[in-house]
């Protein structure tokens, strides 16, 4: 049998039914709320790991947040009739199992103790120090299971790793994309900058921890050996932002608002059509050729100012004119088709788009779910992670709170006074 947390597991190493993927003997304790953590633990739910959603008796904070199913009713009366989450939920929750313990109670903190000897990782999104307030911090943990692997995600880190002058500051998604540089790189030429419309500050530190915690796992099982890793939202963010580092560094160049074009590339940009935006890239001469053959200007492959990518950098004002008095007088579809193959572009998709675009069809990448209660099936995206031989997981619904509870309790034989909450 393979190995779990330093147990023996069942059925081949797998629990929680009938699991697949490349994690599907790895356990996780998922005590994360809100998105970053969450986001992570959705990730390695997808790959196959049993992970297992501990939530207070009040739920992840997150639930209520909509957009709301027909049926959506609030946690406390879930368990009579409804849907106790929405769309925000369920589209990083899936495939998790639910069980509620207050870390406040000590027969509650004893059953998480109890759930971590058998597993091989805990991830939390806490503020640094919450965790060891409550007697759940990687020390205690550890000494149950010096084998597991103890994953957190903060805005500015954890003194383990680093001390940060910031580490008691809360940090919201927005606050991650602003100081890590990401903000100040988006939105139109001159501005102060935006925001990604993805959160950004969440999702990418969440992607970071769920590669930390496979990477740490797999060396603890080969050394038995576990240990504390934790991501700062800042660092993630500066890190993904790394040309802003490169283009300082080398030319003491500080890079602002790039609108929708490139700084050091051109054509690299988004171009209005009649019916909405195409991107078209072409900074390379092959590219650039292949373009003003299809505008039918080859002279732009001449001119002065458009005949190389520095010239083009130079000149982008006159380069984009030019594109863009093509552009314009073509549909998406039209631009898309006389380009495709050749020329790298594509539409600026909406959501109706992607529905119906075939790549996301042929790709499986838009999955139904079953909700609870009277409500018709939904869908959320897949993982992109593709295998030939160890598939990720069918996306599978988000719990309801506690959902999971006595099985569980049975399959990890914790002991249970009550159902919590009752």
């Amino acid at each position: 049998m393979a190995m779990v947390g330093g147990r023996e597991g069942i059925e081949e190493g797998v629990r929680g039914g009938d699991r697949q993927g490349p994690l599907c003997d790895v356990v996780i304790v998922d005590c994360t709320m809100a998105l970053a953590g969450p986001f992570a633990g959705g990730l390695l739910a997808d790959l196959g790991a049993d992970v297992i959603k501990v939530e207070p008796p009040t739920g992840d904070l997150s639930r209520g947040i909509p957009p709301h199913p027909k049926d959506f009713a609030t946690p406390s009366s879930a368990r009579e009739a409804g849907c106790d989450y929405g769309g925000y939920f369920a589209s990083i929750n899936r495939g998790k199992r639910s069980v509620v313990l207050d870390l406040k109670d000590a027969d509650d903190r004893e059953r998480l103790f109890q759930l971590c000897e058998q597993a091989d990782g805990l991830i939390e999104n806490t503020r640094a120090g919450v965790m060891d307030r409550l007697g759940c911090g990687y020390e205690a943990i550890a000494r149950r299971n010096p084998r597991i692997v103890y994953g957190a995600i903060r805005g500015f880190g954890d003194p383990r790793t680093g001390e940060s002058p910031y580490v008691d500051w809360p940090a919201f998604d927005i606050v991650a994309q602003c100081m890590g540089g990401l903000a100040h790189i988006n939105g139109p030429e001159g501005g102060h900058g935006f925001p990604a419309g993805a959160s950004m500050g969440d999702l990418y530190p969440g992607t970071l921890l769920a590669l930390g915690m496979v990477s740490a796992i797999h060396h603890a099982r080969n050394s038995g050996e576990g240990q504390f890793l934790d991501i700062a939202m800042y660092d993630s963010i500066a890190y993904l932002c790394e040309t802003l580092i490169a283009n300082y560094s080398f030319e003491n160049r500080v890079l602002g608002p790039r609108g929708s074009g490139h700084p050091n590339l051109c054509p690299f940009d988004i171009f209005p059509t009649r019916d909405g935006g195409v991107a078209i890239a072409a900074p390379g001469p092959k590219h650039w050729e292949a373009l003003c053959e299809t505008m039918d200007r080859p002279d732009l492959m001449t001119d002065e100012r458009s005949r190389d990518l520095k010239a083009r950098v130079a000149n982008r004002d006159y380069v984009t004119g030019e594109l863009e008095t093509w552009t314009l007088a073509h549909t998406k579809a039209e631009v898309t088709a006389a380009l495709g193959g050749r020329v790298p572009c594509g539409p600026v998709n909406t959501a109706a788009d992607l529905y119906a675009d075939p790549h996301m069809a042929a790709r499986d990448m838009i999955q139904p779910i079953d909700l609870p209660g009277d409500n018709v099936p939904a869908a959320v995206m897949a993982n992109p992670i593709k295998f030939t031989r160890t598939p990720a997981r069918r996306v599978s619904s988000a719990p309801t709170l506690d959902e999971h509870r006595t099985q569980v309790f049975e399959e990890y034989a914790l002991k249970d006074n009550e159902p919590a909450g009752d």
